[in-house]
Formats: C-alpha cells, sequence, structure tokens
C-alpha cells in the first residue's frame, strides 16, 4: 500500500492518494476525498493494463466539479422525488440539486467529503461521521467503505453503517467505465447484459415514478448480451435505465456483465443490492478532460452503480432503505475482471 499527498481542500484539509496492489496485475488509486477511485488499472487478453475509470490525475479538477467521477454517494443514491420524505410524522425536506429532485446526497454529499483512511495491506477502509442535520437527513450516521483487490481479480466494495435515529441511507460508486482504457473514445460498442427482467421508470425530469415495467420490447432490454450502440439511441433520453433483481439472500448476485471486444476486457458486477442503476453518460459534453488530456465526450464511460431504491422513504411497496438505531447497513458489490 502506497500513501502519497494528493493536494488541500479550500478548508486546508490535507487529501491523501492511496495506491492498493492486487494479484493478477490489478492496481487502484483512491483518495479519501469522498472516497474516489481515481484510477482501475486491469490488464487485457495480452496482459497489458490500462486504467478503466473516467477521472482525473490531480485533486483540483474534483474540487471545481464533476459528474461523480469514481466517487461514493449518498447518503441517499439516485433521486429522491422533491426531496422530500416523512419519517415517524415528521416531514423532512432536502436540497433538490437536480431540477425538482434531491441528487445524490445533496449539495455536499458524501463525495464532496474528507473521510479518515485506515490501509491495511491489499484493502483500503474509509470512515465517515455524517452530524445529525447534515444536508438535511436525520441522524448521526457512522459510515465505513472498504475497498479491497481481492484473489478472483475483482475490485470488492463492503459498505457499513449504523445511526442513532431512523434515516434513509443507500450508498454506492458513482464509477464510470471504459474497458478499452479511459479518454480513448467512446464506450459505445461495449457489450452489455443486465439480468433483469424489470426497471422502474421516470419521467423527463427523472423523477422516479413509483412503478415497475418490463424491458421486453424495449430498448432497455440487456437480457442478452447486446452492443450498446445499438440500442442507445432508443433509451429515454438516451440516459439508461434502473433495474429490479429478487433479494439475492446471503450470497452476491450477478447483475449484469461488460464486453469489450478489442482488449478482451470482461466486467462482471455483483451485489448484495436490489437495484442496478445503468448510465449511459450522454451528459459529458467536453468540457472536461480526462488523466490522457483528451476531453470526455458523450459515451466517454458508462456507470453501473448497485444501490437501494431512491424513492423508497416515499414508496412503501418498494424494499426499505429506512436504517434504524441498533441495526447495521451492509452492502457489498464486486467489480470482476476476465478476459475473453
Amino acid at each position: 500500500m502506497e500513501k502519497t499527498d494528493f493536494g488541500i481542500t479550500p478548508q486546508g484539509e490535507s487529501v491523501s492518494l492511496y495506491t492498493l496492489e492486487g494479484p493478477g496485475g490489478l492496481r487502484a488509486r483512491i483518495t479519501n476525498y469522498g472516497g474516489i477511485v481515481t484510477e482501475l488499472h486491469v490488464p487485457d487478453r495480452e496482459g497489458r493494463s490500462e486504467d478503466v475509470v473516467l477521472g482525473f490525475s490531480t485533486l483540483a479538477p474534483y474540487l471545481a466539479g464533476h459528474p461523480y467521477f469514481g466517487a461514493l454517494v449518498g447518503r441517499v443514491s439516485g433521486r429522491l422525488t422533491r426531496g422530500r420524505f416523512t419519517l415517524k410524522g415528521r416531514s423532512h425536506q432536502l436540497a433538490c440539486n437536480d431540477g425538482p429532485n434531491h441528487l445524490h446526497g445533496g449539495l455536499v454529499g458524501l463525495d464532496k467529503r474528507l473521510w479518515t483512511a485506515h490501509a491495511d495491506g491489499e484493502s483500503l477502509s474509509l470512515s465517515y461521521h455524517s452530524p445529525d442535520g447534515e444536508e438535511g437527513y436525520p441522524g448521526n450516521v457512522d459510515l465505513t467503505v472498504t475497498y479491497s483487490l481481492t484473489p478472483d481479480q475483482a475490485l470488492t466494495i463492503d459498505y457499513s453503517a449504523t445511526t442513532d435515529r431512523e434515516t434513509p441511507l443507500s450508498l454506492t460508486n458513482h464509477s464510470y467505465f471504459h474497458l478499452g482504457g479511459e479518454g480513448s473514445g467512446d464506450a459505445l460498442d461495449h457489450h452489455l447484459q443486465i439480468f433483469s427482467d424489470i426497471v422502474t421508470p421516470f419521467d423527463g425530469d427523472g423523477t422516479l415514478l413509483g412503478r415497475c415495467e418490463s424491458v421486453s420490447g424495449s430498448a432497455g432490454d440487456f437480457r442478452q448480451s447486446t452492443p450498446l450502440r445499438e440500442r442507445v439511441d432508443g433509451l429515454f433520453r438516451q440516459h439508461g435505465d434502473q433495474y429490479v433483481f429478487a433479494d439475492p439472500g446471503p450470497e452476491l448476485q450477478l447483475v449484469a456483465s461488460l464486453i469489450e471486444p478489442v482488449s478482451g476486457r470482461i466486467m462482471e458486477v455483483l451485489t448484495s443490492e436490489r437495484f442496478l442503476q445503468f448510465y449511459t453518460a450522454m451528459h459529458l459534453d467536453g468540457s472536461l478532460v480526462g488523466k490522457r488530456g483528451r476531453a470526455y465526450e458523450r459515451y466517454a464511460g458508462l456507470c453501473l452503480e448497485c444501490q437501494g431504491y431512491p424513492d423508497a422513504p416515499n414508496q412503501e411497496k418498494f424494499p426499505s432503505t429506512i436504517l434504524v438505531p441498533g441495526q447495521t447497513y451492509r452492502q457489498t458489490t464486486c467489480y470482476r475482471f476476465s478476459t475473453l
């Protein structure tokens, strides 16, 4: 485990960058600012390693603002309708930072907080105390997120949290993947497979509609491995969808597979969660420049974010995301790599 300086926040806090070296040639760089995965190097079929996540090589662009590249997001990842929810008869209003909705924890979510790091071999644990009222959320919440590079060629992310008061909690990592190497063009020739029959639709503002629909006959049907280029124009606003899965029980569930045919890299996504947000990165517009010095244009990567249903506090028929005192929130997501 290597630790280096990564910069200073506007508040004068020192930020560090940690390098994890794993078996089989995996290498990850993670900063304790926002828990951001800044780099993830994965070998191709010839053994050549490339960085497969979008991001920056210095702290300054992250501080200047970015679309959650590689970050830990929450307390609630995704969009919470109108930023409102009610617990025990009390209404809570959060910041509406994405049109009419609350997105990814608010104006200063977990992605913009400095976490305390504990390095141990091939794992990095990050902890953060989110005080009662932070971004409008009730309860003091203590969070720990551990990144590990495992013998099965995987980046595994383990999340845990406790609270002293009922509060919604649904965390995820927001990495943008390009398995051909970041900055090497669009990701439209990736072959995507999502092992789900059901999506939860949203409207033009990204507001979740609180119902489920079949993927059958839609552009969002990725039950068979399909080049993204063949489907992206048919997706609603070319955005992507949120997919629903059965309760995986004690084992991680395989929810998605991504293949980049030229490099031969394969990424499988396994998780303990019930929902997967697939996002095409259609909002990237060339204004952000990545680690290779190349602008990130539309579809420069794609996101596969495992999480709870964001609007669950307002939708009783969906699995609850309310964490209560005496319980421990746990979530595990694994990005496992191989080659053709």
